[in-house]
């Protein structure tokens, strides 16, 4: 018996991963701007220091959802602030939990799933 991998269609198939983790964690980015939990003064955090980065490493492909201020390490672990809700009226520390253990822990995983149909149904490299 012999086994012949078309490497082509693997790579392929990987390349439409790894864009579908850009996607997703573009999208787990709208998602919480769109559910307004990132504490919020004048939009810095929010929208200027988070953004996202996918990088592969082997057959390792990691996608990060990155917030750069120095504040934020501060603001995310102590939900206990007192946080102002004029401009994100659901703000508070632990901002991403919901993703994370909560109600929409799957969000990642499903919206992954998706993705990667559609880039794989794509059919180019």
């Amino acid at each position: 018996m012999s086994l012949k991998l078309n490497m082509q269609e693997i790579k392929r198939l990987n390349n439409a991963a790894v864009r579908a983790m850009e996607q997703t964690v573009d999208a787990l980015q709208t998602e919480i701007r769109t559910a307004q939990v990132m504490p919020y003064d004048n939009g810095d955090m929010q929208n200027n220091d988070t953004f996202t980065e996918t990088s592969v490493h082997d057959h390792d492909i990691e996608s990060r959802l990155i917030t750069g201020s120095v504040q934020a390490r501060r603001l995310y672990n102590h939900p206990e602030y007192n946080f102002q809700t004029v401009n994100n009226p659901n703000a508070g520390g632990k901002w991403l939990e919901p993703w994370i253990n909560g109600e929409k822990k799957d969000f990642a995983q499903t919206t992954f799933n998706a993705l990667y149909k559609k880039e794989v149904e794509r059919g180019d490299a």
